[in-house]
């Protein structure tokens, strides 16, 4: 099913939720909602669902106008961060009640809930009622009538962050492919760069209600349009400095310079704003030369298989995200490497000028 919105915005009691917004999502694929939390994630699904109505634009399933069309009538189903079930059912019946609605006959209707049971690990809970379940397996059978409806079109608002991580990380893996195999639109919001990355798809970056980008979420990554979907799509922060490009060299405002090629060598001289990523800032080893900078260590932080160094550039805050252990007291000057090879430069309008392989 493919799902179109054209000029759609929603403004409640003089606020502005989603701006002007034109996407057409990509029918039967998995196509995910980017975005920091009041980003406009969940409005953009309820407007999608017809639990809202746009204040200007049009939705259209299949070319079809349903800007009107109540949600009882379209075939949609969402599921929240925040799980629901219906507390007087068993796990059973709360995810057959969609079928029983639609009138299934009752051997179908227990072959699907059977089936979905099992994908989400419920198979034993089936008797159970929500209340003598984990706050997890109550998400998993919010998700599970969801899944088990076959709707057109699917809808989930970071369905995955109460569950525990190895069964997020399984799910992570799964739903990609079980929703492709039954040909369903999938609408997927996150918080989480990472999670975008591992589900893959197409992605729609977005900012206080505008969505900034859509594509392929490889593409949409690599090559950002601007500083603000670069910003979205890095966990930690993505790192930013200006910079002032001469001939062939970048130099900071504090002394910090270092020979460019490739796409930067092509760019006219005048000032920009670098980007890295903080994976790609890494602590210098005293060997081979490039992009050595130093910075004042603000704060390290040990996880056991990587290390976050928070320190400050030139007034500004950077971070580096090192593998294994490294350990920096705070207030030490230390020296970073910047892998050129893996960054970008804005203009000062915050367009991207140029990318490496970000």
């Amino acid at each position: 099913m493919s799902l179109t919105l054209k000029n759609v915005s929603l403004i409640v009691d003089g606020q502005t939720h989603i701006y002007d917004t034109t996407v057409e999502l990509v029918p039967a694929g998995f196509n995910i909602l980017l975005g920091t939390t009041l980003s406009g994630k969940t409005t953009l699904m309820r407007l999608m669902a017809g639990l809202v109505q746009p204040s200007s634009g049009r939705i259209l399933f299949n070319g079809d106008d349903v800007t009107g069309v109540a949600v009882q009538k379209r075939n949609v189903s969402m599921v929240y961060q925040q799980f629901i079930n219906y507390p007087n059912m068993s796990v059973f019946d709360n995810i057959a009640s969609p079928l029983r609605l639609s009138g299934l006959a009752r051997a179908e209707i227990r072959k699907r809930v059977e089936t979905v049971a099992d994908l989400l690990r419920l198979g034993p809970f089936l008797k159970r009622k929500p209340s003598a379940l984990s706050g997890g397996q109550q998400q998993r059978c919010a998700m599970a009538r969801a899944l088990v409806k076959d709707s057109d079109l699917v809808l989930l608002d970071e369905p995955l962050a109460n569950l525990d991580y190895k069964l997020r990380e399984e799910l992570r893996d799964e739903l990609p492919r079980l929703f492709a195999a039954r040909e369903r639109t999938v609408v997927y919001a996150t918080t989480e760069p990472s999670e975008a990355l591992l589900l893959g798809g197409y992605t729609a970056a977005l900012h206080e209600g505008r969505i900034t980008q859509f594509g392929p979420t490889g593409d949409v990554y690599r090559h950002p349009v601007d500083k603000q979907t670069a910003s979205v799509f890095s966990d930690p922060p993505i790192n930013l400095i200006p910079v002032t490009k001469t001939g062939e060299r970048l130099q900071t405002s504090h002394g910090a310079n270092w020979r460019v090629y490739g796409a930067f060598r092509d760019l006219g001289d005048g000032e920009y704003e670098l980007g890295v990523r903080p994976h790609h800032v890494q602590p210098h080893d005293g060997a081979g030369d490039g992009a050595v900078i130093e910075g004042r260590v603000q704060v390290a932080e040990i996880s056991g298989s990587e290390s976050m160094v928070h320190f400050d550039l030139e007034g500004r805050p950077w971070v580096s995200l090192a593998h294994g252990v490294r350990a920096f007291g705070v207030g030490e000057t230390a020296r970073f490497k910047i892998d050129v090879d893996h960054s970008m430069l804005f203009s000062p309008q915050g367009e991207t000028v140029a990318t490496m392989r970000a």
